[in-house]
C-alpha cells in the first residue's frame, strides 16, 4: 500500500444553493389541507379584521368634503375676450387648432380649452400663442388696490418728518 495522505475535513455531502426545496415549509394549498395541518398541530391560524383593505385611501373625510363644497376654491378660467381673440387670430392665419398646438409645442386639447374658455390661464402658453399668431392678446386685469392700501410716497414721509428707508441712488 502506498503511503498516500488522506485529506480530512472535506464535506462531500450535497449542498443546496439557491431556491432548493431543502428547509422549506410545505404550505397547504386548499382549505382541506389547512384543516388537516391544524388537526396535526403544525399550523395555527389567526383572524385579522379589516385586513387587506386600504380604507383610509378611499374614504372621504369631513375635511375633504368641506374643501370640495367650498366656494373659495373656484379656479379662474380664461376670459371670453381672450378666447375669442385667440380664435379670430388663428382663423385669420388659416390655421387649425392642431396646427397652432404643434407650432407652440402643446397638445391640441390645450388650444381647444383656451378657445372654449375652459382652461386655467397660464402666462407662458399665452405668450407662445401671441408669438405664433403675431397678435397682442387681452390679459386678465389685476385687481386694483383699495385707497386705504396705498402706501405714501417717500416725499410725503419726509415732509411729515419721518425717516425714509433706502440706500444711495442706483448707478446706471
Amino acid at each position: 500500500m502506498p503511503n498516500v495522505p488522506i485529506q480530512t475535513g472535506q464535506d462531500w455531502g450535497a449542498v443546496n444553493v439557491g431556491r432548493a426545496s431543502a428547509g422549506r415549509v410545505e404550505v397547504p394549498k386548499s382549505a382541506a389541507g389547512v384543516a388537516r395541518m391544524k388537526a396535526l398541530g403544525l399550523v395555527s391560524t389567526e383572524r385579522k379584521f379589516a385586513a387587506g383593505s386600504n380604507s383610509s385611501a378611499h374614504s372621504s373625510t369631513v375635511n375633504a368634503r368641506k374643501i370640495e363644497e367650498s366656494e373659495d376654491l373656484k379656479l379662474k378660467k380664461v376670459d371670453v375676450s381672450l378666447s375669442k381673440a385667440i380664435q379670430q387670430a388663428r382663423m385669420a392665419k388659416k390655421m387649425t387648432q392642431k396646427d397652432l398646438a404643434t407650432k407652440i409645442n402643446e397638445k391640441p386639447q390645450i388650444v381647444a380649452e383656451y378657445e372654449n374658455g375652459k382652461a386655467v390661464p397660464n402666462g407662458q402658453i399665452i405668450v407662445k400663442i401671441e408669438r405664433e399668431l403675431g397678435v397682442k392678446l387681452p390679459r386678465p386685469g389685476k385687481s386694483k388696490p383699495s385707497a386705504t392700501a396705498v402706501k405714501p410716497s417717500a416725499a410725503a414721509i419726509a415732509q411729515r418728518g419721518g425717516v425714509v428707508a433706502g440706500g444711495p441712488p442706483k448707478r446706471r
